[in-house]
């Protein structure tokens, strides 16, 4: 879950090292640090703590060097100290490192390195690789960067995106990924490294995208890549479309916000030329026949957090429309409960960065039982799409922020287009279809009308900030939104949220409801509606204060605060009714004084289980 950056070329590294790691901050901000391949061998610059404290560290501005490579850590093993932050040396400080990702063996890696002479300074798993390789490089014999990399690599089990530079070879670097994200931007005499897109776009739109142990040795000029046996390898250049701007804050004080008000246009990208009004649904990615899908015994959705929860509005969207049963499947738990997966069982697979390591587990293992396998990602050439049969794409552009709001709204559209999709190939055509079709078409204009409502959001955040348990309510498809908006609350304002179906109240979640409690209900099915306010009802004579997030005629007087969101398909309301309980974890947030972007404990993307 680090961030890793580098860069060889003929410019000073270090100031761009240092602007990648801050744009791969959410990524983790427990430690940084740099090392850059200066005349007198390499020099190593780290801290505890944010990015920033780089700039404080003496020397920094005195590194001239011209190739170098970078970390921001979320830590695993090892607490978060100068000690334990990247990147790492050998004990002849003559091979450095940086890693994102886990090594299951270390401890017996570092047994074997003990017993050969070699000492640790940290407890992480990262140390074992500098000196592994300085180990091949000696015992070798050969002189050969890459080839005392890829030997070290050999012994590694687990999870890793490697930098490395040496004092023997100052001319060039060795990367290399298994099952954590890296990608190289090719510029004009430079290359750069980095985990993510967004940290090095204002640099190149041109990258290579890495599959799992591919070896590259880059130099100034020139990046050449290898396979696991070290057989030369071609490799072609992709351009990415989204704008460098894309992924700054354009005037809004944070990601998170910028990121909401996104929301229409991400929306419009994603829909793109998949559906026009009076068009049928295209996915020409897609091959699924129409006896393919009524030869389907169930479809399983499968993913981690916020994207689990666009999953719940899926299935709602799969059963409705097209008749097919349909689970939902919290990645991290699926593998180990021996699902039933067989050749009529399709698998999809829901991760915004297309890095999520539960959920690549997860498909591997459907793929090794029969199912076909769809993933869902916002990332082209991420790694999920690379072992997946299908991939399909939102277009939400770079998503900054820890706490996920475009991705998952484009989420739920994009299985609204997908539904759309199977319906028409198995030739069903109703009312259900019809409304849908239409509907999403108009989300954008209409997600526009609720964003008005944010002063009205940011008055009830400021009236309930200092709470410290709020309760989220729901019916039906509701009851998927009221999940994801319990998590958001959870994630960025640290109050303790919680998520029940409305009917559940009686059994049990109503002993929690005192005088002065805040509960959050999200009405929007016209058919659950009079059953939703009579639970809350419940709540009220308990003495709850109440915010209602509804599209229905109700009697606004019963509650304390009313938003009220535009009619649409049932099926597709979670787009617009999620959008107050994003705006209210955003304001309660900065009403607490907290880092909105940067939630504590958490990174972007989950690369390790």
């Amino acid at each position: 879950m680090c961030g890793i950056v580098g860069y060889i070329g003929t410019q000073k590294a270090s100031p761009i090292l240092i602007n990648g790691l801050l744009r791969l901050e959410y990524r983790g901000y427990d430690s940084a640090g740099i090392a850059t391949i200066e005349k007198d061998g390499i020099s190593v610059m780290k801290d505890k703590g944010r990015v920033k404290n780089l700039y404080k560290l003496p020397g920094i501005d005195d590194l001239t060097g011209t190739i170098g490579i970078a970390h921001t850590r979320w830590a695993t093993h090892g607490k978060p100290s100068k000690e334990n932050s990247h990147p790492h040396f050998d004990n002849s400080n003559s091979f450095s490192v940086v890693h994102n990702g886990i090594i299951e063996n270390y401890n017996e890696l570092r047994k074997f390195l003990t017993d050969n002479g070699y000492t640790f300074y940290s407890q992480t798993d990262t140390e074992v690789i500098p000196n592994l390789i300085h180990y091949y490089y000696i015992k070798n014999n050969d002189k050969n960067l890459l080839k005392a990399v890829k030997d070290a690599c050999l012994d590694l089990k687990g999870s890793f995106a490697l930098e490395v530079i040496s004092k023997y070879d100052p001319d060039h670097m060795v990367v290399v990924r298994k099952d954590s994200p890296l990608v190289i931007g090719k510029g004009d005499g430079e290359n750069y490294i980095s985990s993510d897109i967004p940290a090095i776009l204002s640099f190149t739109r041109n990258f290579y995208l890495l599959n799992d142990l591919e070896f590259v040795l880059l130099s100034r000029d020139d990046a050449k890549f290898y396979d696991i046996d070290l057989h030369p390898i071609d490799k072609k250049i992709q351009t990415i479309e989204w704008n460098a701007s894309s992924a700054e804050k354009e005037g809004f004080e944070d990601y998170m916000l910028k990121e909401i008000y996104e929301q229409p246009t991400a929306i419009r990208e994603t829909i793109g030329a998949k559906l026009n009004e009076g068009s049928k649904c295209d996915f020409e990615e897609l091959d699924f026949t129409k006896d393919y899908l009524k030869g389907l015994n169930k479809i399983y959705l499968v993913a981690c957090g916020t994207a689990m929860h666009a999953g719940l509005a899926g299935k709602c969207m799969m059963e409705r429309l097209c008749k097919i049963p349909t689970e939902v499947d919290i990645a991290s738990e699926f593998r180990y409960r021996d699902p039933i997966i067989d050749d009529k069982t399709l698998c999809i697979f829901i991760s915004q960065s297309g890095e999520t390591a539960d959920t690549i587990a997860a498909l591997k293992l459907s793929k090794e039982k029969g199912a076909k396998t769809l993933a869902i990602t916002n990332v082209i050439g991420s790694s999920i799409t690379r072992e997946a049969d299908y991939s399909i794409y939102t277009h939400a552009g770079p998503e900054i922020a820890v706490a996920s709001t475009k991705a998952y709204t484009s989420q739920v559209v994009l299985f609204s287009l997908l539904a759309l999709y199977f319906a028409q190939t198995l030739e069903i055509s109703n009312s259900d279809v019809h409304d849908l079709r239409k509907e999403v078409l108009e989300l954008p204009k209409k997600i526009e009308e609720v964003l008005k409502s944010a002063d009205t959001i940011k008055e009830f955040g400021h009236r309930i900030y200092q709470e410290k348990d709020v309760f989220f309510l729901g019916r039906g498809i509701d009851e998927a939104v009221a999940r994801e908006a319990s998590l958001k609350l959870k994630e960025i304002s640290y109050i303790h949220a919680d998520s029940y179906p409305a009917g559940e109240l009686k059994h049990g979640p109503i002993a929690l409801i005192e005088n002065g409690i805040t509960v959050i209900s999200i009405m929007t099915d016209p058919k659950l509606v009079e059953k939703t306010v009579s639970n809350i009802q419940e709540v009220i004579t308990r003495g709850a204060k109440t915010l209602v997030i509804t599209n229905q005629d109700i009697d606004e007087k019963l509650f304390d605060t009313v938003i009220h969101i535009p009619e649409t398909s049932t099926l597709i309301s979670p787009v617009l009714s999620v959008i107050p309980t994003q705006l209210l974890a955003y304001y309660i947030s900065k009403e607490k004084g907290l880092d909105v972007d940067k939630p504590r404990n958490l990174a972007k993307s989950v690369t390790v289980e």
